[in-house]
C-alpha cells in the first residue's frame, strides 16, 4: 500500500490500496485534523475567540464596540440617580454636610466596586466571554474537579477551549494546594456549588425587583406636573402596565441589539451629566469638596448608627453592577473599560453632585422623593422624564435578558427543571426567550409593584440582592486568583481584605433592616435555591444510582447474543445519561420487548463547564462488543451556552461522525490494538471502580478528530500506521467492510430512526428518613410532573419515539 499526504491545506490524506491484480483507491480524507492553538485561534467563531481580551482588536472595533455596550449594560446603572437619594434621605436631610457625606460615600462606594473591582478586575475572570458567578464557578471547575456529579472525563480536558489556560502546575504549590482542597474536600464542593446557586437565585429575585423600582421611580416624576390628579394608585397602575408591555415583548429578542438601545442611553447619560454640571454651577460649587473622604468621617461620626443604616440605601448607586458583569459576552473587555471610564462614570457622578448641589440649596424641600425630577431644569423636564422612562425600560429588560441566562445556566448545571429555552436569533446566540420564566417574572414583578407601591420598601429587598451577590463575587474571585491566575498572595489578601471588608460593612446595614423589606428577596431566593437543590440532589443520586448498576462486559454480550433478541430494520437512538458503560434501563428494555435495531447508539447528552464546545469536538465514539452488531456507546459534548440541535439535525451531524468514526477506527487501529491513550497525555477514565469492588467495563471513548490526528501527529503512532500499510494488513477486504459498515448506518438511517427514552420514576428507599421522602417522592416529584418533557427538551417527533417505563429507589 502507497500513502501520499495531501498537500492542500485540509491536511487530507489518499491512499491507494494494492492487493494483487486489484488496486482500490480510497477518497482522500479531509477530515480537520488537531491544529496548533494558533490556528484553532485564528479559525473560531468571533463570538468564540479570544476577541474579548482586546489584544488583538482594532480600535475602529473597540469604539464600535464601546457604544454598543452603553445601550445593554449602562441602563440599570444611569437609572440609579433616580432612587438613591430619594430613599437615603427619606426622613429628610438634617444636616447639609450630609449631604456631602453621603455624595462621597457614593462617589467611592461607586469608584471601589463598579470600576476598580468589576470593570478592572473581575472582567479578566471571564469565562470564554461570559461574565457573572456562574462562570467563575464554570472556570473554577475547568481548574479542580469540584462538580458533585461524577461524570467528568480526562477526554473532556482535550476539548480546545477547555484547556486555553495552563493548568495549576506542580511547582505552583499555593495553586496546587487549592486544587488538593477542592478536590478532596466534599464540605468545599458544596459550600462552593451552594454559593453559587445561591448568587443565581438572588440574581432571579433581583429581576422581579429590578423592574418595578426603576420604573415606579421614572414614573413618579409625573407628581411634579400632576401633584393632585395622580395618586399612589394611579402611579401604580401606570407601572403595571408598563412593566406588562416590557414582559410581553421579550419573545421578540430585541435586548441584545446594541445598536437600537446605544443611541438612547447614551442620550440619557450626556444629558443627566450636563444637568449635573448645570446644578452644580448653579446652586453649589462647593459640592465638589465631597472627593475629600473626610466627609464620610464626619457623616458617620455625626449620625452613627443611622449614618451606617444608611449605607443599604446609598449601595443602590452600584445595582446593575454585577448585571454588567454578567452580560460581559458581546464586548471586549477594552471597550467597557473605555465605555465606562469615559462615559458612564463621569455621567453617573456628574448626576450625583448635581443633585447634591440642588438638595444643599433645597433642604427643606417637601416631597424629597422627587429630588432627581425636582433638580431638572423647567424646560428639560419632559425631555427628561421620557428618557428616563425609557432608561428604566432598556435597564429593566437587561436585568431580564440576565435571567432568561441565568436560567439557561441552570439548566445545564442540572439545578433547574426543564424549561423551554427559545432563541430569538440566528446571529446573537445570547438571544434567548423563556416564556415560562418570563410570565413568572412577570407575574411576580406585578404583585411586588401593587403590594408595596413605594420604591423605599422595594429598594431595601433591592439591597440584599446586590449585596450578597457582591459578596459571593468577592469569594469565587479570591478562588480564581489563587487557583487559576495564580498572583503574587499579597496582591490577593490586598483585594480579599479590601472589599470583603466593606463589603460586609455593607451587608451588615442592610440585613439590620432584615423585617423592613430585605425578608422579601431572601424569601423567593430560598424557594428558588429549595428548588435548585432538590432538584440537583435527586439527579446526582440518580446518576450514582445508574452507574452502580451499570450491566457489565459480559452481560451486554449475552444480552445481544441471546438467540431469542431479535434485530429490526432502523437507527436506534438510546438516551441515557451516563458517560461510562451501559445504563440498567438496556436489560430492562430487552425484557420487556426482545427486539432491537439494526444500529443501536447509546447516546448522552453533556455540558461541560466551558460556554462552547466546536462541533467536530462534540462526540465520543466507542464501540460496544460484538462489533459485528453495530452498537455504539456516544457522549455527546456541549458548552452551557450550545443550543441542541432539532433532534432531525442532530441525527444527521451524528450519523456523519459515526461514519468517520467507523473508518478512523477501523484504518488506523488495526491488527495490534492502538491505544491512542499511549501516544496522548490522557489517562483511561473509564474504568471506574464500583463500592463493591466491581468494576464498571466501559472502555476509552474518541472523536474521529482524536482517533486519526493523536495518532497521526505522534511519532510513535505515525510509525505503526505505516507498518500497517508496508505489512499488508489494511487489506481490499478490509476497507470494503469499512465501506459496508458505513453504508449500513445510512441504509439503517433511512429505514427509519426510533428514539427510546428513560421515563424514570424516582423514589426513596422504605427505610429512608422522612425528610428524605418527602423531598424525594413528593417535592421532586411534583417539579417533575410540571416540568417539560425529555422528548420536548430534545426535539424528538411523537411518531419516532419510544418510552421505556423504569423506576429506581435511591
Amino acid at each position: 500500500m502507497a500513502q501520499q499526504a495531501g498537500a492542500g491545506g485540509g491536511g487530507g490524506l489518499e491512499m491507494v490500496a494494492h492487493s494483487g491484480d486489484l488496486e482500490l483507491e480510497l477518497p482522500p480524507v479531509n477530515w480537520p485534523l488537531r491544529q496548533d492553538s494558533l490556528y484553532r485561534d485564528a479559525t473560531k467563531p468571533a463570538h468564540a475567540a479570544g476577541h474579548h481580551h482586546g489584544r488583538q482588536e482594532s480600535w475602529a472595533r473597540t469604539l464600535r464596540l464601546a457604544f454598543q455596550c452603553v445601550g445593554i449594560m449602562y441602563a440599570d446603572l444611569g437609572t440609579s440617580p433616580l432612587y438613591v437619594y430619594a430613599n437615603t434621605f427619606k426622613y429628610g436631610v438634617k444636616h447639609e454636610d450630609d449631604v456631602l457625606g453621603v455624595l462621597s460615600i457614593v462617589i467611592y462606594s461607586f469608584v471601589l466596586f463598579t470600576m476598580i473591582k468589576i470593570v478592572f478586575i473581575a472582567l479578566y475572570a471571564n469565562d470564554e466571554g461570559d461574565g457573572g458567578t456562574f462562570a467563575l464557578y464554570s472556570l473554577i471547575s475547568r481548574y479542580a474537579k469540584i462538580c458533585l456529579i461524577p461524570n467528568q472525563q480526562d477526554e473532556d480536558e482535550l476539548v480546545l477551549r477547555y484547556k486555553n489556560q495552563a493548568k495549576p502546575s506542580a511547582t505552583r504549590r499555593r495553586a496546587q494546594w487549592m486544587k488538593n482542597l477542592l478536590e478532596t474536600s466534599k464540605a468545599a464542593k458544596v459550600l462552593l456549588f451552594s454559593l453559587t446557586i445561591l448568587a443565581t437565585a438572588l440574581a432571579i429575585s433581583d429581576c422581579m425587583l429590578n423592574p418595578p423600582i426603576s420604573v415606579l421611580a421614572a414614573v413618579n416624576g409625573l407628581k411634579l406636573k400632576a401633584p393632585h390628579r395622580l395618586t399612589k394608585d394611579a402611579e401604580v397602575w401606570i407601572t403595571v402596565g408598563i412593566l406588562v408591555a416590557l414582559f410581553s415583548v421579550q419573545r421578540f429578542g430585541t435586548d441584545k441589539i446594541g445598536y437600537t438601545f446605544a443611541p438612547v442611553v447614551t442620550v440619557w447619560l450626556i444629558l443627566i451629566g450636563g444637568i449635573g454640571i448645570y446644578n452644580v454651577i448653579m446652586y453649589d460649587i462647593g459640592t465638589l469638596r465631597a472627593f475629600n473622604p473626610k466627609y464620610i468621617v464626619d457623616y458617620f461620626q455625626r449620625n452613627k448608627k443611622k449614618g451606617w443604616v444608611s449605607l443599604g440605601e446609598i449601595l443602590l448607586c452600584v445595582t446593575g453592577t454585577e448585571a454588567l458583569f454578567a452580560d460581559l459576552g458581546y464586548f471586549s473587555i477594552r471597550s467597557i473599560q473605555l465605555s465606562s471610564t469615559f462615559g458612564l462614570l463621569p455621567s453617573v457622578l456628574l448626576t450625583y453632585i448635581g443633585q447634591a448641589a440642588y438638595l444643599r440649596k433645597h433642604m427643606d424641600m417637601p416631597d424629597i422623593s422627587n429630588v432627581f425630577f425636582n433638580s431638572v431644569p423647567s424646560s428639560l423636564f419632559w425631555p427628561t422624564f421620557i428618557l428616563a422612562l425609557i432608561a428604566s425600560v432598556i435597564g429593566s429588560q437587561a436585568m431580564i435578558s440576565c435571567a432568561f441566562a441565568t436560567m439557561s445556566h441552570l439548566q445545564a448545571l442540572n439545578c433547574f427543571p426543564r424549561v423551554k429555552i427559545l432563541r430569538t436569533s440566528g446571529h446573537y446566540w445570547g438571544q434567548m426567550y423563556i416564556p415560562e420564566v418570563n410570565i413568572f417574572l412577570c407575574i411576580s414583578a406585578c404583585l411586588v409593584t401593587i403590594s408595596f407601591k413605594t420604591t423605599g420598601f422595594i429598594a431595601r429587598a433591592h439591597e440584599i440582592c446586590v449585596v450578597l451577590v457582591m459578596v459571593i463575587t468577592t469569594f469565587l474571585m479570591t478562588i480564581v486568583m489563587l487557583l487559576v491566575w495564580k498572583v503574587n498572595i499579597w496582591w490577593i489578601v490586598i483585594f480579599f481584605m479590601v472589599f470583603m471588608s466593606t463589603e460586609l460593612v455593607y451587608t451588615a446595614a442592610v440585613l439590620y433592616k432584615f423585617i423592613h423589606g430585605p425578608y422579601l428577596s431572601l424569601a423567593m431566593s430560598a424557594v428558588l435555591m429549595t428548588i435548585m437543590i432538590v432538584w440537583h440532589y435527586v439527579h446526582v443520586k440518580r446518576y450514582k444510582y445508574e452507574l452502580e448498576h451499570t450491566v457489565s462486559r459480559d452481560k451486554v454480550k449475552d444480552i445481544l447474543e441471546h438467540q431469542d433478541l431479535k434485530r429490526v430494520p432502523g437507527f436506534g437512538l438510546i438516551y441515557t445519561e451516563l458517560v461510562q458503560g451501559i445504563p440498567p434501563i438496556f436489560p430492562h428494555l430487552i425484557e420487556k420487548i426482545p427486539t432491537i435495531h439494526s444500529v443501536i447508539v447509546f447516546i448522552t447528552v453533556k455540558h461541560l463547564p466551558i460556554p462552547h464546545v466546536d462541533v467536530s469536538e462534540r462526540f465520543l465514539f466507542r464501540q460496544v462488543e460484538p462489533k459485528e452488531l453495530m452498537v455504539f456507546r456516544c457522549v455527546a459534548r456541549y458548552g452551557y451556552l450550545d443550543t441542541l440541535e432539532m433532534a432531525t439535525e442532530f441525527v444527521k451531524i451524528l450519523v456523519e461522525y459515526l461514519q468517520y468514526y467507523i473508518r478512523d477506527i477501523n484504518l488506523y487501529a488495526l491488527g495490534d490494538p492502538l491505544r491512542i491513550s499511549n501516544y496522548s497525555t490522557r489517562i483511561d477514565s473509564f474504568s471506574r471502580e464500583k463500592p463493591s469492588g466491581h468494576a464498571i467495563y466501559a472502555e476509552e471513548m474518541l472523536t474521529p478528530i482524536q482517533s486519526f490526528s493523536e495518532l497521526t501527529m505522534h511519532p510513535v503512532g505515525m510509525s505503526n500506521i505505516l507498518t500497517h500499510l508496508q505489512t499488508g494488513k489494511l487489506n481490499v477486504e478490509e476497507m470494503i467492510k469499512i465501506e459496508e459498515d458505513q453504508n449500513m448506518v445510512e441504509r439503517e438511517v433511512d429505514n427509519g430512526v426510533v428514539y427510546i427514552l428513560g421515563e424514570t420514576e424516582v423514589v426513596a428507599k422504605p427505610h429512608s428518613n422522612l425528610l428524605k421522602k418527602i423531598i424525594v417522592n413528593y417535592i421532586y416529584s411534583f417539579l417533575r410532573k410540571n416540568s417539560r418533557n425529555g422528548e420536548k427538551m430534545l426535539s424528538i417527533p411523537r411518531g419516532q419515539l419510544l418510552k421505556v417505563g423504569i423506576t429506581y429507589e435511591i
